[in-house]
């Protein structure tokens, strides 16, 4: 079944994460009802107060009204039901843990609980669908759609795999300005995309940078954010990405440094430093060392 953007009512976002609860917010946003299935109850609060936090900052640059907002709200759905979360769903975006086995017992649930006609897509951020498809129960419908910030930095991958049929290509690309972002293709599958691939060589490299302790985290961050004049540094950056969802795409990574920097990263995990999220990480928010005046001067 070949569906088309006047098809899509219904939108469920698999959990309400870090980008989760964004994706679920834009979607809302872009006049979609859309559901949050999470198996944490406790999850809705963290998430209903970060998205009320970006409507209140979309409210001030005069993006949106008070009125606007209301009727936002009123198209957001939380739910620990997953039978009622896949529903009559027309569309699927799944951001769960970046752990492959998870993914895979999440996709074989849903795939036997929503309707033909839905269309599953992943936000994995560097698993490929190839490795997931197959899960689904229907590979065909089933295609990577992978989003960075959502609000600031408005990207969208989309990477699809062998046997992903042609049309959901053009329909993602419509789907992704529908949802205010930037479509990227990535033409063939590929860790990381191309964004995150790049990403991913800059945060390897400060890694070993630290664990070969070659530079302090500040000063690895200094250097990079005084030469290109970027608002924070690779392990601010870390900071942002969530330091869990690092260390899973460093564990899996064979080569020495990768396994040292997974070794550090799995430090602060143990700690429960993940980042932003948590309020700590590599620094402490929600004021970090590295958005201070005299930072780069040290």
């Amino acid at each position: 079944m070949k569906l088309e953007i006047k098809d899509i009512n219904k939108v469920l976002i698999l959990g309400a994460g870090t980008l989760g609860l964004r994706v679920a917010l834009q979607s809302a946003i872009s006049g979609f009802e859309t559901t949050i299935y999470d198996i944490n109850e406790k999850a809705f609060e963290a998430a209903i107060k970060i998205q009320d936090g970006i409507l209140r900052g979309l409210q001030k640059r005069e993006l949106i009204t008070e009125e606007e907002i209301e009727a936002v709200k009123a198209r957001l759905t939380f739910t620990t039901d997953a039978k009622a979360a896949a529903d009559d769903a027309d569309f699927l975006n799944e951001s769960v843990t970046e752990n492959l086995e998870l993914k895979k017992q999440v996709w074989a649930q849903f795939g036997g609980l929503c309707p033909e006609k839905t269309l599953f897509t992943s936000n994995t951020s560097y698993l490929l669908p190839s490795q997931i498809a197959e899960a689904t129960c229907r590979p065909e419908r089933f295609c990577n759609f992978h989003f960075h910030d959502v609000f600031y930095a408005n990207v969208v991958d989309i990477m699809p795999h062998d046997t992903t049929e042609d049309w959901i290509n053009d329909f993602l690309f419509e789907m992704g300005r529908k949802l205010n972002q930037t479509p990227v293709f990535v033409k063939k599958e590929n860790p990381g995309y191309i964004f995150n691939y790049m990403l991913m060589a800059l945060i390897g490299a400060a890694g070993a940078l630290k664990t070969m302790d070659v530079g302090s985290i500040e000063d690895i961050d200094r250097s990079w954010m005084g030469n290109f004049k970027m608002e924070m540094g690779p392990f601010g950056v870390l900071d942002t990405v969530g330091l869990d969802t690092a260390w899973h795409i460093t564990s899996n990574q064979p080569d020495k440094k990768s396994q040292a920097f997974a070794a550090l990263l799995k430090t602060y995990i143990d700690e429960g430093k993940l980042g932003v999220k948590v309020g700590e990480g590599f620094y402490k928010y929600p004021n970090p060392r590295y958005k201070d005046p005299d930072f780069i001067q040290g």
